[in-house]
């Protein structure tokens, strides 16, 4: 079929993507070593690992569309452009799909011996694993898969490995018993990151505790409270002195409590006493810690009530509460019940099972050192976020921030490399295996069967996929130029990315932060699957094609907002891809004679006004992409090509075709218009501007890579259109 003969039908993405897309591969152009001028200044940005458990989703579409983007223009501008794609083992979030599974299958990961239940999560990431990358090659992601990377690769788990054994040697990582947010559901610990707030109205109950009246939410945790805590300061309770004992009837029978003065207790909530349960809420165990007071469980990790609560024990706190205050209200030890008593609730953000806070030794970081240096960083304008409010948001948890369990009680992860003392419980960090008694007690050691927090090793990702310390590629590539996520990770992932690499390499891991919104249904509402209201980007693809998913995310979609992304939006924009591939067609039909290498064709006015026009257009975008400023871009290039090109230039040009009238100088403008507009939207619509670039019969070619006389001439590695900056 010859070019014309193709153009005569219509534009056919599912003909074209998987042509196009192996043609890009096989060509080697996206890894940077391959024909790139070596003294390049180089790009980089590391891919955010997707988490190696499912299938893409929209909101991955986005990550890839805006980061191919970013890329495609970097090798347009001619530099040593390294996008490093990769897979993260995704530790919890992979277990818990997994864990669901089981359960169709009748099974549960407590009856599965621990090595066979990793086996088998293993064997479901990497079947997962396959999709996910060649759904990517679907989106035209133009990463350097022969750089990829998996947060489980030997050469990542020992990068990890020596930053923990690094973190243990400065003091900066200990293992003690503190208090944990403990989900009962799925039988681990979390950081305070992956707990959600929930607002609930629930009971308020106003307890005689002897001369006091308490107030508490939660009666079943109060059958160990023998401290009431009160403020030094209050002068109703003046006659109280610190440690004083009282002897009074509680839950169970008469108790002795011991008055505890506090300045953390508040003054105005309630009746300015409470009591306090050390083991079951981190206020509690803060002051308890303070006057070095007893710490007794009263709740097990299976939200079962302990011996302790007498008569209910082996009940499920859900259960008990209404029989404690029944039972309460008999001794009448119940004052009044508040029952419109709006408060927070902790639940855990993967199944909503209410967290119940447990004292269990596990390792933390001490990360007020490493919030001190990132804030330095930041403050002193290194690292810049897009959209800059990011950075406020930044340094206020940077400021509060507390120490961070790394700890979590899963089978699918990257072991914990450490011994544990069988007799005094101390910790050790033993990369090696060697450890054979505790260095502490000279006591009987055993392997932790912890599990590090998967944050902390993706946390290291930008500088371990670059082989830090010694590979070239680090030495190249790190500082990284951009990380590009979404904005509701902040924390989880960026924030700690900048202090690990901070502190492992002593630079900041990348020089911007480009967050995006979430991508939400057509609604507006946030997707999920038990909405039903998931969007495949793949079934778009398949209607509509790649090009217009893409620009279709991007188009009025700026940094850090969520966009509402509706199948009639995509439709709309499927229709842009046919009329290039037609202006194309009338363009070619109509220029087959002309030859851009006759220098002595000039402008009519008219038409060197045009030039000017476009040339300007250039000019605007080319700082606006440097700005990341795409979903300009993106409809400046999509209205002036719809209306300016298509809609003015071409119908005044058949005119001066058909007429004979300026007409070189008509076929010069159509000619040059088009390879250029080609050039400028090839980053955000890849396979219709590579397709059509590949039926142009003579151009002057610019390219970016050398020796590309005997390759393909490729589109993704021509030269930026009037790009003339010296790199």
């Amino acid at each position: 079929m010859s070019v014309n003969e193709k153009l005569l039908k219509p534009y056919n993405s599912k003909e074209t993507e998987d042509r196009i897309y192996k043609l890009w591969e096989d060509s080697g152009f996206f890894n940077p070593d391959k024909n790139i001028d070596q003294n390049a200044k180089p790009f980089t940005i590391i891919m955010p690992p997707t988490n190696a458990n499912g299938s893409l989703h929209a909101g991955h579409g986005l990550v890839m569309t805006i980061e191919d983007i970013m890329v495609r223009y970097k090798r347009m501008r001619g530099f040593k452009t390294l996008w490093l794609p990769g897979l993260d083992h995704a530790g919890f979030e992979t277990q818990v799909v997994y864990e669901k599974k089981l359960e169709k299958e009748g099974r549960t990961r407590f009856e599965i011996e621990p090595k066979k239940l990793y086996e088998e999560i293993l064997d479901f990431t990497l079947t997962n694993s396959k999709n996910i990358k060649s759904q990517a090659r679907k989106m035209g992601a133009s990463c350097d898969w022969s750089r990829e990377k998996f947060t489980l690769d030997p050469d990542i788990v020992k990068i990890v490995y020596q930053t923990f054994k690094k973190l243990s040697d400065d003091n900066l990582v200990y293992r003690g018993n503190r208090i944990v947010s403990w989900c009962p559901k799925h039988q681990t610990s979390f950081s305070d990151l992956e707990i959600l707030d929930e607002e609930r109205t629930d009971n308020f109950y106003y307890l005689k505790y002897g001369p006091f009246v308490i107030g508490t939410a939660r009666p079943e945790t109060k059958f160990g409270d023998k401290y009431v805590v009160m403020h030094p300061d209050d002068k109703r309770y003046k006659e109280y002195t610190n440690d004083q004992k009282i002897k009074l009837e509680w839950i169970n029978g008469p108790i002795e409590a011991t008055v505890i003065k506090d300045k953390a207790i508040d003054m105005e909530f309630g009746t300015g006493v409470m009591t306090i349960t050390p083991w079951h809420d981190n206020a509690d165990f803060d002051i308890a810690e303070r006057h070095k007071l007893d710490k007794e469980q009263i709740i097990d990790e299976n939200g079962k009530l302990l011996p302790i609560a007498g008569e209910f024990a082996g009940q499920h706190i859900k259960k008990a509460r209404a029989l404690i205050v029944e039972k309460l209200q008999k001794k009448g030890l119940v004052e009044k019940i508040d029952e419109k008593y709006k408060h927070v609730v902790r639940t855990c953000y993967k199944c909503g099972t209410t967290i119940e806070p447990q004292i269990k030794s596990q390792w933390f970081i001490k990360m007020k050192p490493l919030a001190e240096k990132a804030l330095e960083k930041i403050e002193d304008g290194e690292i810049t976020y897009i959209p800059e409010h990011y950075k406020k948001i930044t340094t206020h948890w940077l400021n509060n921030i507390i120490d961070w369990n790394i700890s979590r009680q899963i089978v699918w992860g990257i072991p914990i490399p450490a011994k544990i003392c069988t007799k005094c419980g101390s910790g050790m960090v033993d990369l090696e295996n060697k450890i054979k008694k505790c260095t502490s007690c000279g006591g009987e050691v055993m392997q932790d069967k912890d599990t590090f927090d998967t944050w902390f090793s993706s946390g290291q990702w930008p500088f371990a996929t670059l082989g830090y310390p010694d590979k070239n590629d680090f030495k190249t590539f790190y500082p990284t130029d951009v990380m590009e996520t979404a904005g509701e990770i902040i924390f989880f992932w960026v924030s700690r990315m900048i202090m690990l690499g901070l502190y492992v390499t002593g630079e900041v891991p990348f020089k911007n932060v480009y967050l995006h919104g979430l991508v939400l249904d057509a609604k507006g509402l946030k997707m999920s699957k038990s909405k039903g209201n998931v969007i495949d980007p793949l079934s778009l693809t398949e209607k509509y094609g790649t090009d217009a998913f893409r620009i279709g995310l991007v188009i009025g979609n700026t940094p850090g907002t969520s966009l509402a992304l509706a199948e009639e939006r995509i439709r709309g924009y499927g229709k842009f891809a046919n009329k290039i591939w037609n202006a194309t067609r009338f363009v070619l039909e109509n220029t087959q004679d002309y030859e851009d290498d006759k220098i002595e064709i000039k402008y009519d006015e008219e038409d060197e006004k045009s030039d000017a026009e476009l040339k300007k257009l250039i000019t605007e975008i080319t700082k606006e992409m440097d700005n990341y400023k795409f979903y300009i871009v993106a409809e400046k290039l999509y209205h002036y090509f719809w209306h300016t090109f298509a809609d003015i230039i071409i119908e005044r040009s058949k005119k001066k075709i058909i007429e004979g009238k300026n007409a070189e100088s008509a076929k010069m403008l159509l000619r040059t218009q088009l390879t250029t507009l080609l050039k400028a939207l090839h980053p955000f619509i890849p396979f219709v501007t590579e397709e059509i670039w590949g039926m142009i019969p003579t151009r002057n070619t610019t390219h970016n890579v050398v020796g590309i006389s005997d390759r393909k001439n490729l589109l993704m590695i021509e030269k930026w259109p009037y790009d003339r900056v010296d790199k």
